[in-house]
């Protein structure tokens, strides 16, 4: 396998993942900056130009973080970060989808359509005045999930999941671009301090 890798949040949430897991695999730098990946050869690999991709030993290709992780999961089911039942693999799935879209998704198009406007502005179509209030609605989701938080290790209860680690990975990113946790989210804050402290946060960062 070989693993296309760059800077930034999404391919951090797969070595996260993988250094959870003990899993190695070769990398393949592509230069995010120079726009690399909106160039052949790599459109070849992921035409949809995003960052990053797995080549599978077939030579088939993934994308997307989700994707990647189950697959990677089912390969290697040891240290399981999505479950091993049906119902815990439903459960981190729920909490999954609802950090992708609740948090990381109106976070990362905030910083897109914001501070990330001159690189992305050619690459995609961007609403620089939807920027506000994308941040804003990262923001009242985090309110949400502080809440869910209260009493619990992780978002799974005692599971660190997938969930944990993009959840981890875009709130760590956001803090760098102008986004960063509301200290009044004591439950998040104290969640973070303990993902900040796995040996896998140092590792893919």
């Amino acid at each position: 396998m070989k693993f296309y890798n760059s800077i930034g949040p999404n391919p951090r949430i797969v070595k996260m993942f993988m250094a959870e897991k003990g899993i190695t695999v070769p990398f393949v730098e592509v230069d995010l900056m120079a726009g690399e990946n909106r160039k052949e050869p790599y459109l070849s690999k992921n035409p949809g130009g995003q960052l990053p991709a797995l080549e599978l030993d077939n030579g088939s290709v993934l994308a997307e973080v989700t994707a990647i992780c189950e697959y990677l999961e089912e390969k290697n089911p040891a240290t399981p970060l999505i479950g091993t039942t049906p119902e815990e693999r439903a459960e981190t799935r729920m909490w999954t989808r609802r950090v992708d879209l609740g948090v990381a998704e109106p976070l990362a198009n905030g910083f897109r359509f914001a501070e990330g406007y001159p690189m992305f502005k050619d690459r995609m179509l961007t609403r620089p005045e939807a920027a506000e209030g994308l941040k804003a609605m990262a923001q009242d989701k985090l309110k949400w999930v502080d809440k869910q938080l209260a009493g619990k290790d992780f978002l799974a209860g005692k599971r660190m999941t997938l969930a944990d680690i993009l959840l981890f990975v875009v709130l760590d990113f956001g803090a760098v671009v102008g986004q960063p946790i509301d200290p009044a989210n004591k439950n998040v804050v104290a969640w973070f301090e303990r993902m900040k402290a796995r040996p896998s946060a140092a590792a893919s960062a």
